[in-house]
């Protein structure tokens, strides 16, 4: 699990790292990054380990969204600074309001390796639940756990 990763630079040790332990099985959800210019600083580094999986959005029909709890859309989680001044995204730039992009890199026998939690912020609905009753309903209650039951639940038993 990764988070805040706007501005991710992976070395190379980590990168040789990354690249055996996704080859080998590993699972990686990337969380809590914006718009456009963070979301190519991450494709970069990725690319770096796994050249050849590129990132495909994955659609609503997507098991991961089904898994345990049927979303009827994709979440979206602002942080809770952001959401506390009225915003329901987080402006990182362009792109940072185009809404929730969760896109997939795929290993090559089709196996969802690493998610990207695009325009989110679910871990704050897991770690920031207890600090306000609303946002806790809001987002935590209706979206964060939600999405990461059927995370763990879809890696496991896929």
């Amino acid at each position: 699990y990764m988070n805040g990763v706007g501005g991710l630079h992976l070395h190379p040790d980590e990168i040789t790292a990354l690249r055996h332990y996704l080859h080998n099985g590993g699972f990686l959800m990337i969380d809590d990054f914006w718009g456009d210019q963070e979301l190519d600083v991450v494709s970069e580094q990725l690319a770096q380990a796994v050249p050849n999986w590129n990132p495909r959005s994955l659609p609503l029909s997507h098991p991961i969204f089904n898994a345990v709890y049927k979303l009827k859309e994709k979440p979206q989680v602002p942080g809770i600074r952001h959401w506390r001044t009225g915003e329901t995204f987080e402006d990182h730039g362009p792109g940072s309001d185009d809404g929730p992009d969760f896109k997939g890199l795929f290993d090559n026998n089709g196996r969802l390796a690493v998610l990207l939690c695009h325009n989110n912020d679910l871990g704050d609905g897991w770690e920031r639940e207890g600090e306000d009753e609303e946002y806790f309903h809001n987002y935590s209650e209706k979206w964060s756990y939600p999405m990461g039951i059927n995370i763990v639940f879809y890696v496991m038993t896929h």
